[in-house]
């Protein structure tokens, strides 16, 4: 009886290192106590430490992204959207035309090692910023993304997390259990975040971004929201964009070496509450905080592979990788929407019927970028308060489709025009304030009155100096003295 007591007891041991680990959402086991927790998280870290031999480290990485930008300052720049625990830097390398400039276009964010144990992500996402510098004018698809395309590379949001080795932040939180969640009240005391969460949160509120990806290891497929479900059971639970979402998730998959091959996942694709709900995660809350379509990328089976491996999983993710960012202006609805009186730009509001998700256009250009699933038809409603709403039907194809938009503004019962708090206005702004203090018609005529005395002001002038020049040259030159 002792020794099948023993045998159970060393079988629910031994069962903890050999239990498969789910990279998006397995939770720590934290219920090892004493001496035998620390051995095995001091055993854990040797083995990951071993692992690392051939990864950039937090300094090289850093090393790696300056190069990078001074190789290719040209089509980059680099900047940091903050810090993490432990004081490194949080670099972000954009990668345009025309970086850091705002322009008509759609942007796209990559985000790596958002677990500290899953390191491939950080490598192939500064291979893919190199191999864009590298092919820019070419390789069609490389030119077509910087040409278009403002996309941002933050290779590592958990340094700590990697230079410990272990999937949480030197807080050991998980940083993709973080943000606010839409079912349950989590995460909603602003100052109990995470720096790292907080540096993403705040990067969105300044940048609006059309789609992201986050790279993550420990599986092989493209998952999309919903991650959780309101009843928190295992299910598939749709977003409104459920369809864009799965055009998303395929063009990643599909491009993929073997992703789309997956016996677990059919076409390597996966709603997130179907596999297992998360909540908190950074994938929700883009959608529906930051409208932003978001995926959450697993990259490889193995956590964290040997670096011999990597040159094989660049070459496995990298048209994948770059099919994803391009298909933001290759595929959906772009357009801008202006004013009927006076052309200027509006920051007016895209919908579509039948898909409860509204996206804003941008405050200075006022484009919009739609993503849609092809081969449907659609029915596109422009909106903005104090103009009159416009829509329009399609039918999209495989390419992306322009349509641009010009509203009307609404006219009071008594034929004044309705504004809203946007400014119009193709004048001086001084002109508004004049107006808001003079009676129109008044002001009108003052102004015309002044202008005519003016006028005549100047044709009298000019003809007293004509005669002085004209008398002045028939006595001859006089010598010039002080008065």
């Amino acid at each position: 009886m002792k020794l099948i007591f023993s045998l159970l007891f060393l079988s629910l041991k031994f069962s903890y290192f050999f239990n498969p680990t789910i990279a998006r959402g397995g939770e720590q086991n934290s219920n090892h106590s004493g001496l035998g927790r620390h051995l095995f998280e001091e055993n854990r870290f040797q083995k990951l430490d071993n692992l690392a031999r051939g990864y950039m480290s937090n300094s090289d990485l850093e090393k790696a992204i300056k190069a990078f930008d001074r190789r290719c300052a040209n089509v980059s720049r680099i900047y940091s959207i903050g810090k993490s625990i432990q004081g490194v830097p949080l670099w972000v390398m954009e990668i345009s035309d025309k970086p850091g400039e705002e322009e008509a276009e759609p942007s796209f964010k990559f985000i790596g090692n958002v677990h500290g144990d899953e390191p491939v992500g950080r490598e192939l996402l500064l291979r893919l910023a190199n191999w864009l510098c590298d092919n820019y004018m070419k390789d069609p698809l490389a030119t077509l993304i910087i040409d278009n395309v403002h996309l941002h590379i933050l290779p590592s949001m958990n340094p700590d997390g990697f230079s410990l080795r272990r999937r949480g932040n030197a807080n050991n939180n998980d940083l993709n259990r973080d943000f606010p969640d839409q079912f349950f009240p989590l995460n909603d005391d602003v100052d109990t975040r995470q720096p790292e969460t907080k540096a993403i949160m705040s990067w969105l509120r300044e940048r609006h971004f059309t789609a992201s990806a986050s790279l993550h290891g420990g599986a092989l497929v493209a998952n999309y929201p919903w991650d959780g479900t309101q009843d928190k059971r295992t299910n598939y639970y749709a977003c409104p964009d459920d369809e864009a979402f799965r055009f998303m998730a395929s063009v990643y998959s599909s491009s993929h070496y073997n992703m789309s091959l997956s016996n677990e996942f059919q076409g390597g694709i996966t709603n997130g509450a179907s596999w297992y709900p998360v909540y908190g995660g950074m994938q929700d809350w883009n959608y529906i905080h930051g409208g932003c379509f978001e995926l959450t990328l697993e990259i490889s089976d193995n956590k964290w592979p040997t670096a011999d491996e990597l040159s094989t999983l660049w070459e496995f993710n990298r048209m994948s990788m770059l099919n994803l960012v391009a298909s933001l202006v290759k595929t959906g609805i772009h357009g801008r929407i202006f004013s009927s009186d006076c052309g200027k730009p509006l920051p007016a509001f895209i919908s579509v019927k039948g898909i409860n998700y509204t996206i804003k256009a941008s405050q200075a250009f006022a484009d919009y970028h739609r993503l849609l699933a092809p081969g449907e038809r659609y029915e596109v409603i422009a909106t903005m308060p104090g103009y009159k709403s416009k829509r329009t039907s399609i039918l999209l194809g495989e390419e992306a489709m322009t349509v641009d938009f010009v509203l009307d503004p609404e006219i009071t019962p008594k034929g004044n025009i309705l504004r809203s708090g946007y400014d119009c206005s193709c004048d001086h702004k001084s002109r508004f304030k004049l107006v808001e203090f003079s009676p129109w018609p008044y002001w009108e005529f003052s102004v015309i009155l002044v202008l005519s005395l003016a006028f005549l002001c100047f044709l009298l002038k000019r003809r007293v100096i004509f005669n002085h020049i004209k008398y002045r040259q028939s006595v001859g030159p006089k010598r010039s003295g002080v008065v």
